[in-house]
């Protein structure tokens, strides 16, 4: 395959298997009785299903996208949390963090930043290398982050936020989104004067994950927020926060009418939860859907890893240190693999590893069991 981040676009910075087909294009029936929507529609990007993989800093490179994508049942993926004066000022982190293959598609480049001018200069490079869409991070609660106006920092600052998005909506011709957070606290809530911000600007969709900057990915997600979002703009809204199990995401759509689901956190921990959804909203009477069983995870984790050594990444033997605790989330004698796994020096020995504790397991015959 063709890495696209190797197509010519100049010298200057600044310039799905696995998913089952659908028959219906307008909804499908959940377990509620209310319509879990089948596609979702960001102007000329169709998206089908209408689940989306968040987008997470040290997580979502193009091996856990194609991973997340092959596994089935997503219908859009986003890039890694992405600095716009970052991939403007280096080639080199422009091609570690917004280089992707031809089977991710669609796939939307998400950018933080403050600088309109350089946010509109990033967006212009994130086309010019083919992405589906853009994406602002208006979410993303990091000190670090926040104390340069980035992320959720920009909550604050309503009239630049509104700079940005034009600016930024004159620069590109793919459709442009935002994913915020509710406000920077409890006393500052402003998910719905920011949708319509971003519904007057010209925004394709908004994603709201449902939490204060404050909150951080403490407590309780507030779906009522998206609700509220949903009931004032009239683009799509993408819920994001607490999705957990498929009821979950049916649930959130219920409950909000949002017109598609955005998972996380959960993404690594259950990589088949997107597939899961796809199963049990696809029942008329909602389910069932697949549980992994232990040959499932000694497959998954192994495949995984070895699309890690064959990218030949920068930090793989680390981020195969990182994911192994939560792959191995579940598995009898999981602490031991995982120690095993840390104690590696190299990513052979740690696919070695995991080959040998799984070829002793006692199980490793069946592929899946239904819920």
């Amino acid at each position: 395959m063709e890495k696209y981040w190797y197509k010519s676009v100049g010298d200057d910075p600044q310039c799905g298997a696995g998913a089952r087909a659908r028959e219906n294009a307008d909804a499908i029936p959940s377990a509620s009785g209310k319509a879990f929507p089948a596609t979702l529609q960001i102007g000329p990007v169709l998206i089908r299903p209408a689940t989306v993989l968040a987008p997470m800093a040290g997580v979502t490179d193009t091996v856990f996208r194609r991973f997340i994508k092959n596994l089935g049942g997503c219908g859009l993926i986003m890039t890694e949390f992405t600095s716009a004066d970052g991939v403007l000022r280096s080639k080199k982190t422009a091609g570690r963090y917004l280089h992707f293959y031809e089977d991710e598609h669609p796939i939307s480049a998400q950018l933080f930043g403050s600088n309109p001018q350089v946010l509109s200069d990033a967006a212009r490079l994130v086309e010019d290398l083919g992405f589906d869409l853009v994406d602002l991070n208006l979410g993303c609660p990091a000190k670090k982050v926040v104390k340069c106006n980035g992320g959720s920092g920009l909550l604050r600052d309503l009239p630049l936020i509104r700079q940005i998005f034009e600016s930024v909506r004159a620069a590109v011709k793919i459709p442009f989104t935002v994913k915020f957070r509710a406000g920077w606290s409890d006393e500052e809530i402003v998910c719905v004067e920011l949708a319509r911000i971003a519904e007057d600007c010209g925004l394709g969709a908004v994603a709201l994950h449902a939490r204060t900057r404050q909150q951080g990915y403490s407590g309780t997600a507030r779906w009522e927020w998206i609700a509220s979002v949903k009931q004032a703009v009239k683009i799509p809204v993408i819920g994001n926060g607490d999705i957990r199990s498929p009821e979950d995401a049916v649930a959130m759509v219920a409950q909000t009418g949002c017109d598609a689901v955005m998972i996380g956190r959960m993404a690594p921990a259950n990589p088949w939860i997107f597939r899961q959804i796809e199963q049990y909203v696809s029942a008329s009477n909602g389910g069932p859907y697949d549980q992994p069983t232990e040959a499932d995870r000694y497959q998954m984790i192994r495949t995984y890893f070895q699309m890690l050594l064959e990218e030949e990444m920068p930090g793989t033997e680390g981020k195969m240190k990182q994911f192994a605790s939560w792959f191995t989330h579940g598995i009898p004698g999981g602490a031991a693999l995982r120690k095993a796994i840390y104690d590696s020096n190299n990513g052979a020995e740690i696919l070695k590893r995991v080959e040998d504790f799984f070829e002793n397991a006692p199980e490793k015959t069946s592929l899946f069991i239904s819920k």
